[in-house]
């Protein structure tokens, strides 16, 4: 198979980005889950039909369970009962659970999801270790941000 064929199969790197929580908290780390989804759900997420800014993630009994996600229903779908705020479970290694289950607990850390993007035909979940900001450290982002926009403006001045 060439590399072109290749670079085809995979899908669109990103299909949602929770951009409110880079803002409302400090990143401390990153990781890459799984989702489990029905088969009408999938098709939902592959047109963009997905919020992820009130979502979190709640360990529970050995397991990672999304929490506030939204995948709307998808058009063409006869389900009746389908509810697109139902909690969803993300797929990990049982060590890395028990690791971020850990931290969690003892440090008063959060579980949030940054991301949800396509990764060879699979919807896959960007997680992040957080710890909340304060309102100072909120003020502080806002003025970074305006300094560089500032910055950027006088360059392409010059």
């Amino acid at each position: 198979m060439s590399k072109n064929n290749e670079d085809k199969s995979s899908d669109s790197p990103t299909v949602v980005v929770n951009r409110k929580a880079r803002f409302e908290y400090t990143i401390l780390e990153t990781f890459e889950a799984g989702i489990v989804l029905s088969g009408n759900e999938i098709k939902s997420i592959r047109n963009g039909g997905v919020l992820l800014a009130e979502a979190y993630i709640k360990p529970q009994n050995g397991e990672m369970l999304l929490i506030g996600s939204h995948i709307k229903e998808y058009a063409f779908s006869h389900d009746q009962k389908y509810n697109p705020d139902r909690v969803r479970k993300l797929l990990l290694h049982k060590r890395e659970i028990e690791r971020l289950q850990g931290k969690v607990e003892m440090k008063g850390l959060t579980l949030i999801p940054l991301r949800m993007y396509l990764k060879n035909g699979l919807a896959k979940v960007e997680i992040a270790l957080a710890k909340g900001k304060d309102a100072p450290d909120k003020r502080r982002t806002i003025m970074a941000r305006e300094k560089d926009r500032e910055a950027q403006r006088a360059m392409k001045r010059m």
